[in-house]
């Protein structure tokens, strides 16, 4: 199963224990998966489709948990598949108007009305509400991609209207929340690692939650190490780099005018870079009488890389 697959499983097994939660958790199904129908009589009822599994259940256990509505679900009785969607339909009358009334969908004479918006303000007045909202609304359009490859977290909105909507809920938990247009639709997306792990803990879905920050901590380990061994890398080289260059200036100095032409502390540092090519600064310094620090050896190896660039200069003038 695919993480995104792991995250709509447990939050499907989610239920608010408080009945506005829930309401605002069916408004956002409905909102996203569901639409009003009319009989041939002409009375309305209520229609949720989807192709996913979970979201259906779900929306079946929070219809019997809110509404106490059981008898009255389904065409057949309960749920169909059909042409690989699932099907829920609610015909009760009086049902049908509860469920709108409490999503309020319903004009003052309890019909129903169109609505551009993707939920009622009042729908999601609490924080807690905003959070079983944003719940149903990842159940129905939502994916996340698999930690381990990158992160990227989106709710796939039908209108720029509704998207904006949502980016404002999500915003409202300081999660920086953006919209882009894909194809027909809007898409309201978060890419930062720290700000999907709070997605995932204001849903609900703390397992995952965990799993994600498994990842997330082994990733930036990983990326610690590298920054580090890159680093030590870089340093190493450019060590070996300055001491053959050194190695290649003294070399120079003395099959040109002979090192015993150097002063007398250049000509002991000389000779000792020399005999230990691949030491290191402060060992150079060590085998010194008397010893001498990093920076004492630095400035005597530059005054002769000096002194090499000079008699190179002069070489090249007599040629």
């Amino acid at each position: 199963m695919s993480f995104s697959g792991s995250v709509k499983q447990e939050l499907e097994r989610c239920i608010s224990p408080a009945r506005h939660c829930q309401i605002a958790e069916l408004s956002a199904i409905f909102s996203f998966c569901g639409e009003i129908q009319r009989t041939e009589e002409g009375q309305p009822f209520l229609c949720f489709s989807t192709e996913n599994e979970s979201v259906i259940r779900k929306c079946f256990t929070l219809l019997q948990k809110t509404f106490k509505i059981d008898k009255e679900i389904s065409i057949d009785k309960r749920l169909i598949k059909r042409n690989n969607r699932f099907v829920i339909e609610v015909r009760g009358q009086e049902d049908t108007v509860r469920i709108l009334q409490a999503a309020k969908y319903l004009t003052a004479d309890r019909q129903p009305m169109p609505c551009a918006a993707l939920v009622n303000p009042l729908i999601i007045q609490k924080n807690c509400c905003r959070r079983a909202f944003l719940r149903g609304a990842f159940l129905c359009a939502g994916s996340i991609s698999a930690p381990e490859k990158f992160y990227h977290f989106e709710i796939v909105c039908s209108t720029l209207s509704k998207a904006q909507q949502l980016q404002e809920l999500v915003q409202s938990f300081e999660v920086d929340a953006k919209v882009v247009s894909r194809k027909k639709h809007e898409v309201v997306y978060v890419k930062e690692g720290a700000q999907i792990v709070e997605i995932l803990g204001l849903m609900g879905a703390n397992v995952s939650l965990m799993n994600l920050e498994n990842v997330r901590i082994l990733k930036e380990m990983r990326n610690s190490v590298n920054r580090k061994v890159n680093c030590e890398t870089a340093n190493i080289n450019k060590t070996v780099n300055a001491a053959v260059k050194q190695t290649e200036d003294i070399a120079f100095i003395r099959d040109t005018i002979g090192l015993e032409r150097l002063p007398d502390n250049l000509e002991e540092i000389a000779r000792i870079r020399l005999e230990y090519p691949q030491a290191s600064l402060k060992e150079l310094g060590m085998f010194l009488t008397p010893p001498v620090g990093k920076s004492g050896v630095n400035h005597r190896l530059r005054r002769i890389g000096s002194i090499a660039e000079e008699l190179r200069g002069n070489k090249e003038e007599q040629i």
